[in-house]
């Protein structure tokens, strides 16, 4: 009695060994694939719910539905005009067949594994056949003006780009992927940096832009004073000149006005015109001589008369 109850035990626990292990649950972030020995068998199962599978015999393998992540290690990548440049990249991949992801690829370190060699090698490739500038920048720059500044397009023109190059390394990367049951959702470059040596040129030719666009400022600013200067000359000499030409034309008004006065004042009498005389004679004398002064006069001279009463 006692052995037909450990009996009666032993097969129930193993019942419910049984029972445990043909019953698995599917959820909605899985996709399974049931295998025996090994070897999948049927159709990979995608829908969430409860289902059955021979215990001991059969095993649930586990993948996984949502988008995956895939992250490149940064390598150094040669480009057409044979400078190097270091390339970071990321991915976003899906199974989407689970069957034929299992019969070629096992498990998802395997699918990394495969997935870095065909990333990495089409970002190799792409980048290679293409200048460093189409690989740094997605379009051709539109030049732009300001108050400030003058910005001119300096760059080589491109005709791929960045994204171009992307979309064309996700294709290629799918076509490779496409018999292992896997699709690359997204591909793009994380990060682009230059090396040293090709930083340095960076520099300098960010430098020299710089540099012309500030020689360019000076020699406009120059050219901008020198005409202001010239108009100021311009405007200064016009100045002077009017006022110079008013200023005669006054003293020509006052000189004709005092000389009509004085006329009218000496013209009166004969001895007023002598006074007269006498009175311009001294002014002549005045501003005409001094005590080194050594002149030459005929007798006749008006002066002369003045010279020799003063003896």
């Amino acid at each position: 009695m006692k052995t037909k109850s450990i009996l009666i035990g032993i097969f129930v626990i193993i019942t419910l060994i049984g029972l445990n292990s043909s019953v698995f649950i599917v959820q909605e972030k899985d996709q399974v694939v049931i295998t025996q020995f090994g070897r999948p068998v049927g159709e990979a199962i995608v829908k969430p719910g409860m289902y059955f599978k021979l215990p001991f015999i059969q095993d649930a393998n586990y993948f996984e539905k949502r988008y995956m992540e895939w992250n490149g290690d940064p390598n150094q990548v040669p480009t057409k005009d044979k400078k190097f440049i270091f390339v970071d990249t990321y991915a976003r991949w899906q199974i989407t067949d689970p069957l034929q992801f299992f019969k070629r690829l096992t498990n998802e370190r395997g699918a990394q594994s495969r997935i870095d060699d065909i990333l990495d090698g089409d970002t190799r490739n792409f980048i290679a056949n293409n200048d460093i500038e189409e690989a740094v920048r997605t379009s051709n720059r539109i030049p732009e003006s300001s108050d400030t500044e003058i910005i001119g397009d300096s760059l080589a023109k491109i005709y791929v780009g960045r994204d171009k190059i992307q979309q064309m390394i996700l294709e290629s990367a799918n076509k490779q992927t496409k018999e292992l049951g896997i699709k690359i959702l997204d591909f793009r470059f994380k990060r682009i940096n230059y090396v040293q040596e090709v930083q340095d040129q960076v520099y300098e030719r960010m430098k020299s832009e710089r540099f012309r666009i500030a020689d360019k400022f000076r020699s406009e600013g120059q050219g901008e004073a020198s005409r202001i200067n010239g108009e100021k000359e311009r405007e200064l000499k016009n100045i002077q000149s009017l006022a110079f030409r008013d200023a005669e034309m006054i003293k020509g008004k006052a000189d004709a006005t005092a000389a009509s006065i004085y006329a009218k004042a000496y013209d009166k009498s004969n001895q007023s015109r002598s006074l007269y005389g006498f009175l311009k004679s001294m002014e002549t004398f005045e501003k005409t001589f001094d005590g080194k002064t050594s002149i030459f006069i005929s007798t006749d001279s008006e002066l002369y008369k003045y010279l020799k009463k003063m003896d």
